[in-house]
């Protein structure tokens, strides 16, 4: 392959791609296809597949691939009027592809419903659930064309709540697992619909790269086989290869800056031997995560943008949703070994539609898995009637490892104005900038929501036989790996900050596309959506930009 571009910091670009993960990768590889010159600014190293190892100390306890606390505070507070404390409530990737590098790789799309929850369900008092500007329809075409661009494994037609789709998944399931067996074996006996479940993992070779050997170290961990449809395996050499993109690792980006006329003109940040460099840029966007795109529009505040960039209207940072849900645990009575293979083989989305009989919003998708390494599992994953330390401590790990497997419920989180991504007025990251300060609360909805999801998995695991059954406890949420809700999609610029192609309401050159402009955040699986959206996006992009809309 021929050397990658490399573009002059004096040099305007068409477009400056901040973030390079599941919706960067996708926006820099669809602008390079067009012809437009992009330069890609990553916080994060670029790893390759060599790089990756099964090294479970240095990825689970020591941040290899995730933003480090240490250097990148953050503070907590439940409600706006508490002091925030120093206490880690978020997680992204800091690489070259991001989280979809290392995430579990389920892929599921969004329901039809998800997109007009407030015409069919209401107003929930405590929350803001609206409808977003898009239906499902309109977004279905470009589902399929991440499916395919990027490589999903799946059976389409299996789930009977699924939405209409216009082609089939590219790849047939992966192998099912012994929790996949047992679940199909619960749902049968309950009437439930357990299905293969959609993986972004290949479960044959696709596009020159390798299916999964079934090594067992997926979540959470890079793939040295390439076989995760991460964008750094599955797009990204092809955007570098197009000679329009240049990707620059290990680049902080500390602000956005703008013109007299109030349009962006080109992005500051600090390079790996921490010089400040200018990027001149056409447009700029933001594709940083549900925290880091909040907080650096924040950061970017100005004569012409005095409350923050694209933040005429007060609203950037607000309305968090976090990651929540709640795992049911079983030991069974024999081997299951789910330490092999992707974390996931089988879905149960029965219960995924809110419904009003239930006296609260929400909604529950089941996985089965059981995703703990050898590690973690000895430091949290016993039961807590049993002892935590000595002999039989010890004895019981070797015996419940292999004989565990677990139901984890993605569940519903309410959009609350108070939830939200704000600067800390006290502390500050290693590069000296504000760091994130969270506030979030779950509303009464989603606890209500948990537990009874929790009750219907431990229906589930019963009637797969397990032994034992115990539940994580029911508490608002303080820590999220899926951050979303924060930069709204809408087509009410008093109601949101972009408009219904990512594009700012405030700042016509300026697009944010990721989690933070989800309206509503399905049930916790949104990788799919927000690819779907950054296809969408960039051919938005791309079009505003031959029409000169965009210099």
């Amino acid at each position: 392959m021929k050397p990658m571009r490399r573009y002059s910091t004096r040099e305007a670009v068409d477009f400056a791609v901040i973030g390079a993960g599941a919706a960067g990768g996708v926006v820099a590889s669809e602008l390079a296809k067009a012809g437009f010159s992009t330069v890609v600014l990553e916080q994060g190293p670029w790893l390759q597949q060599k790089d990756f190892a099964h090294d479970e100390l240095a990825v689970m306890q020591r941040s290899l691939y995730i933003n480090d606390h240490r250097k990148q505070p953050n503070t907590f507070r439940r409600r706006p009027e508490e002091q925030a404390k120093v206490q880690p409530a978020i997680e992204y990737a800091r690489m070259v592809g991001g989280g979809s590098v290392h995430f579990t790789a389920n892929y599921w799309r969004f329901h039809p419903n998800d997109f007009r929850e407030r015409s069919l369900f209401g107003g929930v008092p405590g929350a803001d659930l609206r409808d977003w500007p898009i239906p499902y329809d309109e977004l279905e075409p470009y589902y399929t064309r991440a499916e395919w661009e990027l490589g999903i494994a799946g059976q389409a037609g299996a789930n009977p709540f699924d939405g209409p789709r216009s082609k089939p998944y590219p790849l047939p399931p992966l192998p099912v697992k012994s929790s996949g067996v047992l679940l199909d074996r619960a749902a049968k006996k309950l009437g439930l619909h357990s299905y293969p479940a959609p993986m972004a993992i290949l479960s044959q070779p696709y596009r020159g790269r390798a299916a999964c050997s079934e090594c067992g170290y997926c979540e959470a961990f890079g793939c040295e086989m390439g076989a995760k449809s991460s964008t750094l395996a599955a797009l990204i050499p092809g955007a570098v290869a197009t000679g329009n993109c240049e990707i620059r690792p290990h680049s902080y980006v500390q602000r956005i800056e703008t013109g007299a006329d109030g349009r962006v003109n080109g992005v500051l940040y600090c390079d790996a031997r921490r010089r400040t460099l200018r990027q001149r840029a056409k447009a700029v966007v933001v594709c940083a995560n549900g925290a880091e795109t909040p907080r650096l529009l924040l950061l970017s505040a100005s004569k012409q943008h005095p409350q923050g960039l694209a933040n005429g209207n007060g609203l950037v940072g607000k309305y968090l949703m976090f990651d929540t849900g709640i795992f049911v645990h079983g030991v069974f009575a024999k081997p299951l070994n789910e330490y092999k293979g992707a974390v996931v083989s089988r879905v149960i989305q029965d219960y995924y539609a809110a419904d009003p009989k239930r006296g609260f919003y929400g909604g529950a998708g089941l996985d089965a898995r059981y995703d703990l390494y050898p590690m973690t599992f000895a430091l949290d994953g016993m039961p807590k009637d049993e002892p935590q330390w000595g002999a039989e401590w010890k004895k019981n790990i070797g015996y419940r490892y292999t004989r565990m497997m677990g139901i984890l419920a993605h569940l519903s989180c309410l959009a609350v104005e108070r939830n939200s991504i704000s600067l800390d007025p006290e502390v500050k990251d290693a590069w000296g900038l504000p760091a994130i300060r969270v506030t979030f609360e779950n509303h009464a909805d989603d606890l209500k929501n948990m537990q009874w999801a929790a009750d219907r998995s431990k229906e589930v695991l019963d009637a797969a036989g397990a032994e034992k059954i115990w539940q994580d406890k029911v508490a608002s949420m303080t820590y999220s790996l899926h951050l979303m809700g924060t930069c709204r999609m809408g087509d009410d610029p008093r109601h949101s900050v972009v408009n219904r192609w990512h594009r700012s309401h405030d700042v016509k050159n300026l697009f944010l596309v990721d989690g933070s402009s989800l309206v509503t955040c399905g049930r916790q699986q949104p990788t799919a959506t927000i690819q779907a959206l950054a296809f969408r996006a960039a051919e938005h992009m791309a079009k505003a930009a031959r029409n000169g809309e965009l210099a």
